[in-house]
């Protein structure tokens, strides 16, 4: 085999690689569900339909804050990422993912869907991101997930890494989507202090539920 085809081969076998790992992520996986799923209004969904609501966030009681933006929120995603050395190149890996959520509401009209937090898989769109490096130290928010996480902005000599932050979260009114089971039940048989009907978005026995504030998955076109 001479080398041309050999080079060729390697890089068909790189692009491949590259590809399925893009196609396979999980932002990927959650826009892909979430762009086909069939929508229903809340007003029309019967218990033990599959299919996706959107509307806006809301939730109650205690808040979770955003450990690098410190921004309120129901729902936070973290990625860090640090630039390492490897020979002659450098590239950057990913050192850090985190995230947290709590139950939560998604509001259509007069009707609510209410999020549990636990098999939830989803994709939040990173609105918020920084780097410390040379000439810019980490910030206290900084330092502490990364010590969280048992990692330092600085290495043995005291200089700072290069690292990346990046930081999505789901906001009180923000315009979310989600696909999953539903099923009618009164608020106070799911803990919640209000008699309304709510609309439990759960799990089926195959997927999760699928939810993210991606613009290009929040557009519904109704079915039903």
């Amino acid at each position: 085999m001479d080398s041309t085809w050999f080079f060729f081969i390697f890089l068909s076998i790189i692009g491949g690689i590259v590809f399925l790992s893009h196609y396979f992520s999980r932002k990927q996986v959650v826009k892909r569900k979430l762009k086909k799923a069939v929508g229903i209004p809340m007003s029309s969904f019967q218990t033990g339909d599959v299919a996706k609501v959107a509307g806006k966030v809301e939730y109650q009681g205690n808040q979770l804050i955003a450990p690098l933006s410190g921004r309120p929120c129901c729902f936070y995603q973290v990625k860090v990422e640090r630039l390492e050395s490897s020979g002659k190149s450098s590239s950057w890996r990913t050192i850090i993912k985190e995230e947290e959520s709590m139950d939560f509401f998604i509001r259509d009209g007069r009707n609510r869907a209410y999020v549990e937090r636990g098999e939830l898989k989803a994709y939040l769109v990173q609105d918020w991101n920084t780097e410390s490096g040379f000439r810019h130290d980490a910030n206290s928010n900084m330092e502490t997930i990364l010590s969280r996480h048992g990692y330092s902005s600085e290495n043995f000599l005291g200089m700072n890494h290069s690292i990346r932050y990046h930081e999505g979260v789901l906001e009180m009114g923000e315009t979310i989507a989600a696909v999953g089971r539903g099923e009618w039940k009164r608020g106070t048989d799911v803990g919640l202090n209000t008699p309304e009907r709510v609309l439990v978005i759960s799990a089926t026995d195959k997927e999760s539920v699928y939810l993210s504030d991606d613009p290009e998955t929040v557009e519904i076109n109704y079915q039903g």
